[in-house]
């Protein structure tokens, strides 16, 4: 008995300190942020703030300098949404679709098409940087947050395909044939019955091409134009742009402020993601 309590003891003080060794970048983003310059420039990286003032966030919002342009983060942030909100759905649709026929409706070849959706799976982004800059000038969409919707739609199909057949290929197939017999058609049987039951793997599918989108920066900064850049280019000019005064203070600001929102997705949802996951969706 006295051994399995020393066993608990060396097990939580390890994953204790764990979370403060991972916790503590975040801890010091948030404490220089509310400081001001004079604090930054006189205390240490781990004091906490004296007088704490949301002026640093104000002005990652919408007065530091990206550039030539001085209107905060808010712009691309706003763009940011434009770009995941269609994105993420139109993806996941198509994913679930996708999963749905390789999964319950095999024909001829469908093996290989999975096999093929797997490969983009894996194939790193640099590769199809002029391909697809070749499509969307072919297209009219390039530099345009139309044109980025499109990029990330694409390279998300593949992940979305994935999660969903796996998924599906758990459910038991006389669902499907008992619903064939009494005449359902291919949509009655995806909309009344597969999809219904799809709501683990929905969550899962939705947070996960949430995180990848918003994150991204690769295909940002190449694909996007002037009006149309996303929030992680934004903050990437925010903090290199030179200034007479580096103010550590507001480049914490930004980055807390583009990251609030992926934080925000997991803290309310995260739950569901970790049982959609145990419910199958990355099965083999």
């Amino acid at each position: 008995m006295r051994a399995a309590h020393v066993h608990r003891l060396i097990l939580w003080s390890l994953l204790i300190l764990f979370a403060v060794y991972f916790l503590t970048p975040m801890y010091v983003m948030v404490s220089t942020s509310l400081k001001d310059m004079e604090q930054v420039r006189n205390g240490s990286l781990l004091s906490l703030p004296t007088s704490p003032t949301t002026e640093a966030w104000a002005k990652a919002w919408s007065g530091a300098c990206t550039g030539t342009d001085c209107n905060g983060l808010k712009p691309f942030f706003l763009n940011s949404l434009l770009l995941v909100i269609p994105a993420v759905l139109v993806s996941s649709a198509i994913g679930a679709i996708n999963g749905y026929v390789l999964a319950k409706w095999r024909f001829p070849g469908s093996e290989t098409m999975f096999a093929f959706l797997l490969f983009g799976v894996f194939m790193p982004m640099q590769v199809v940087l002029l391909p697809m800059s070749q499509v969307l000038g072919w297209l009219g969409i390039a530099s345009s947050l139309w044109g980025l919707i499109l990029i990330h739609v694409l390279a998300g199909i593949p992940s979305t395909t994935l999660f969903f057949r796996n998924y599906y290929v758990g459910l038991p197939d006389e669902l499907v044939k008992a619903a064939m017999l009494d005449g359902a058609s291919f949509w009655q049987i995806f909309f009344r019955i597969v999809l219904p039951l799809s709501t683990p793997i929905v969550v899962v599918t939705l947070i996960w091409q949430f995180t990848n989108i918003w994150n991204d920066f690769l295909y940002g900064v190449v694909f996007s134009g002037a009006d149309s850049k996303p929030v992680t280019v934004g903050l990437n000019n925010l903090a290199n742009t030179s200034s007479t005064v580096k103010e550590y203070n507001v480049d914490m600001a930004a980055a807390l402020i583009a990251a609030l929102p992926t934080l925000l997705v997991y803290v309310v949802a995260g739950k569901y993601f970790v049982r959609g996951l145990t419910a199958g969706a990355v099965k083999g």
